[in-house]
């Protein structure tokens, strides 16, 4: 069936397709208009093809984002939006190149993956650093070679490399705009132009490539896509789906022999206002080979035989960064950035290993603690409103919050519905803890345990929903009132009531106390973990001891789950402080430091964040 599907193309000649991919960075590119960028080759693809002016990542970090485009579906509804994590692939789904290869296609990858669901088969013809395009079939006698799909991707502009010292400085430091949420410091300084010396680097990676694709005489035969992952690895860009840590370059060239395949608006040197994200990527690549995307995919074409009809939004995401619980979902009409922080109680800051690298970070948290930030800048050190909302048109930066401005309100009320409309659609199964809901699945996946009949998604979001942004009608009344949702069967609306009481403060901790008490022997464990948290961070009392019991207890790698353990140790370091005031805080932390840092987990990059927990707790005590 699939040949059929190709027959249409093959008698003019398939396209190859490459993929030239980059890390950490966003349209700080001189085709984008930044005249501080050093980007030669991509700007001369730029003019012979046409740039996306709004292209979203859709998640802010490497994993959850190449997840969303090697399967055409949002990691939120297939459960491994978290950096990094490990799911089953939903039952009867494939990886887009799989279509690809059964269409006839060589395909290559050279050479990350880094995926959070498991392959379901063969992916890939090749994927290693060997991978290219001249390795694929010969073709029949009479014919051309085999079609290929390549992928080609530059770490030059990683995240690491900011802070490898020492650097060859090419960018003047003295020249970077510093955008207003960092202080303005020499090390930020260096950071940022560090930063746009590597873009230049992947820049080079990207002529490379190009070249030898003209040299094989392949380049009025190959449609060719360049972009990066997600935003800029610098700090609040990198991990934060804001615009800042969403927004890609992408530059799309289709030679004349398949102007067919080209959108209405494409003109060389041109650019599109169509919205596009990453989860579009996978039904893009199936039209264009011919084949018509499956409606199983979350995303929608935009080149190809079966360009679908532009959407009117984009939708981001947060999910656990490495070794750090949060919820975070974000959209864009191309204007206005909503941004829906679902565990407002959480700082934005919190401290990340891989993160405090970089010397900006270091240096904005110093600041931070000697009083010496101003407004805009200590705010990513303080707790989060349960709603933001930009204007990148006035904001670029993104700083100015208008959540609360009456006269913005109905464009909040639009974008959060449109939020609330699409995590219901996708049924978003990030609202259920990580480890509970892979035991819930039984076997099966997060995703289709999010779409059986009897998900306990909806319960989850309503309980989120209430928990983190009271109003009325927010929520069924089956689960308004909190001795009702403390003793509902459903664990994860246990779990978010006892949030929803932790984002009050003391207070609203106090006046349930022994509902509390009673839930640090509740059977599920993130609700354990939470009660135990919120009792402790409100200065428990006599009833300290039994709640550090419990999260001493789920942080034993040695008896639990990693989610489970790893869920314990972060709040164990949320508590940090109110542990060494206590009268028995030598004892308390000769316990913590007791704790295995070694166990069983489903991903081997998952091993790394218990370890990095305890040695938080080791080395950032107050």
């Amino acid at each position: 069936m699939l040949a059929a599907c190709t027959a249409a193309l093959a008698a003019d000649g398939r396209p190859n397709i490459l993929w030239i991919t980059s890390e950490d960075h966003g349209p700080h590119m001189g085709c984008y208009g930044d005249s501080y960028a050093t980007t030669p080759n991509v700007d001369a693809l730029a003019k012979r093809g046409m740039l996306y002016a709004q292209c979203w990542s859709n998640a802010p970090v490497c994993a959850p984002a190449r997840t969303t485009i090697i399967t055409g579906m949002y990691p939120t509804s297939l459960g491994g939006e978290h950096m990094r994590s490990m799911v089953p692939m939903p039952a009867g789904k494939k990886m887009f190149p799989q279509f690809l290869r059964e269409a006839g296609w060589y395909c290559s990858n050279n050479a990350k993956e880094d995926y959070n669901v498991e392959k379901p088969g063969q992916v890939w013809d090749d994927s290693s650093k060997k991978a290219h395009w001249k390795n694929r079939a010969p073709g029949p006698e009479g014919q051309g070679p085999q079609p290929f799909f390549a992928v080609f991707n530059s770490l030059k502009s990683h995240e690491s490399q900011i802070h490898t010292r020492p650097h060859a400085q090419i960018h003047d430091p003295a020249k970077v705009r510093v955008p207003a949420y960092h202080p303005d410091t020499p090390e930020v300084r260096q950071d940022w132009a560090q930063y746009y010396d590597q873009v230049s680097e992947a820049d080079a990676d990207a002529g490379a490539r190009l070249a030898e694709l003209e040299k094989d005489w392949l380049t009025e035969d190959t449609i060719v896509f360049y972009f990066a992952d997600h935003g800029s690895g610098m700090p609040r860009s990198k991990r934060w789906p804001y615009n800042s840590g969403l927004q890609v370059p992408l530059v799309v060239y289709i030679p004349e022999k398949f102007a067919a395949l080209r959108p209405p608006e494409y003109q060389a040197g041109g650019s599109s206002k169509r919205l596009v994200s990453f989860v579009d990527f996978a039904p893009t690549l199936l039209s264009l080979v011919g084949v018509k995307p499956p409606e199983w995919m979350q995303g929608y074409a935009f080149l190809g035989k079966y360009v679908a009809q532009q959407q009117p939004f984009l939708h981001g995401f947060r999910g656990r960064m490495d070794e750090r619980l949060d919820l975070v979902r974000s959209v864009t009409n191309g204007r206005y950035v909503y941004v829906r922080n679902y565990m407002p109680h959480l700082i934005y800051g919190q401290h990340l290993n891989t993160m405090w690298q970089t010397p900006t970070t270091r240096v904005w948290e110093k600041l931070h603690l000697e009083g010496k930030l101003n407004a805009v800048q200590d705010k990513f050190w303080k707790p989060k409103p349960p709603e933001e909302l930009y204007d990148l048109m006035t904001d670029p930066d993104e700083v100015k919050n208008l959540a609360d401005i009456p006269d913005y309100a109905p464009m909040k009320t639009k974008l959060r519905a449109a939020q609330m409309e699409h995590a219901q659609r996708i049924r978003d199964v990030g609202f259920l803890p990580e480890g509970a809901r892979l035991d819930q699945s039984m076997g099966s996946s997060p995703y289709d345990l999010g779409h059986r009949g009897d998900s306990p998604f909806p319960l989850a979001f309503a309980a989120a929903e209430n928990a983190s942004l009271p109003q009325p009608g927010a929520m069924p009344d089956k689960v308004t009132s909190f001795d009702r949702a403390i003793s509902s069967s459903e664990s994860a609306v246990r779990y978010w009531t006892i949030f929803g009481r932790q984002m009050r403060g003391k207070q609203a901790i106090t006046e349930v106390r022994d509902p509390l008490l009673a839930s640090l022997r509740d059977t599920s464990a993130p609700v354990r973990i939470a009660a135990a948290r919120a009792l402790l961070e409100s200065g428990a009392g006599a009833d300290a001891e039994a709640a550090f019991a419990v999260l001493l207890d789920a942080a034993d790698w040695s008896k639990n789950d990693i989610f489970t353990a790893m869920a314990a140790l972060d709040a164990l370091a949320s508590v940090k402080q109110k542990i060494a005031q206590s009268k028995n805080a030598a004892a308390m932390e000769a316990r913590i430091l007791a704790l295995p840092n070694k166990g069983p987990a489903p991903d081997s990059r998952l091993k790394e964040y218990i370890p990095r927990l305890l040695e938080e707790l080791r080395e950032r005590s107050p």
